[in-house]
């Protein structure tokens, strides 16, 4: 659909006519049990589609043009949350606009108070070979990741320091479930993703002309004392139980440590991968009126 016609239909759509929202009170709706399984990877991988909850990721969403399937309102959402708009553009767009009671929309996200309203969206995944490496860019390579909240925290951090994208490798976790989602706070709408077989990354790491960077508890190099600035970096990080395979850190120029004063022997990855990320792109990232002492 061109994006005039997309105009014309959101223009239409406005105010929904009679009958174009679907009310639905059974669970054994084919739809509605549809939309349940989108809580186990398989489907949502069969499908290529992904949930989401609460209007502001939506709308979030819709703004930067991913493409919605399904909306799902409770009814009891009438009078306390503005989705009109949402609706609008879901039906501009094609798609299917629920109201359903609580019970079913609890049983569409398996949780005890859900939020009044969720949607479907398709998942994004970018060609990995079409990435052209510039000076400055930093990218983040994620080795077997196994834990959503670290995933979703880590593409959170990776938006928030300006890094180019994220890339999985291997068998990691999905970045597509709701746990995920829900730790992103939306900025897996901002950050292009990318999925990459450890062996494919292997090979493309030696064509690479940048700096792939990993961190190893037998780090020889301080994380503060890389040259970072000079080109294209690759951030590799490890599964938080096992850390880098060992092909993965055959392929990096250099290995770095963060130091550690206390007890402590490891650090958690997300947070790990956030000072690595801060320290990459810190020359970028001026003090502004922004910034929190």
């Amino acid at each position: 659909m061109s994006h005039n016609d997309e105009q014309k239909n959101y223009e239409s759509a406005k105010t929904p006519r009679a009958g174009q929202v679907k009310e639905v009170t059974s669970l054994a709706n084919p739809i509605i049990k549809d939309l349940r399984s989108l809580t186990v990877k398989k489907y949502r991988d069969q499908q290529k589609i992904f949930m989401i909850e609460g209007l502001e990721l939506i709308e979030d969403a819709l703004a930067q043009g991913w493409s919605i399937k399904t909306l799902v309102v409770a009814k009891s959402a009438k009078g306390k949350i503005d989705y009109e708009q949402a609706a609008a553009r879901c039906f501009a767009r094609g798609g299917l606009v629920l109201e359903v009671p609580e019970k079913i929309m609890g049983s569409i996200t398996r949780r005890d108070n859900p939020q009044l309203i969720m949607a479907v969206f398709e998942q994004q995944y970018h060609d990995f070979n079409a990435v052209r490496f510039a000076r400055g860019d930093v990218y983040i390579a994620l080795d077997r990741v196994r834990d959503p909240g670290n995933l979703g925290t880590i593409i959170r951090t990776a938006d928030a320091v300006g890094a180019k994208g994220v890339i999985l490798v291997g068998d990691t976790t999905d970045p597509y479930s709701l746990e995920t989602v829900r730790a992103t706070m939306g900025s897996i709408f901002s950050v292009p993703l990318y999925k990459q077989k450890e062996s494919d990354f292997l090979n493309w790491s030696k064509q690479f002309k940048g700096l792939v960077v990993g961190t190893h508890l037998q780090g020889s190099v301080d994380y503060r004392s890389i040259n970072y600035q000079s080109q294209p970096v690759v951030l590799l990080m490890g599964n938080e139980q096992q850390g880098l395979s060992d092909g993965l850190v055959s392929v990096c120029g250099k290995l770095a440590r963060i130091p550690q004063a206390g007890r402590a022997d490891s650090l958690n990855l997300a947070i790990a991968s956030g000072i690595m990320l801060y320290e990459i792109r810190r020359e970028a990232l001026p003090m502004d009126e922004r910034t929190v002492s």
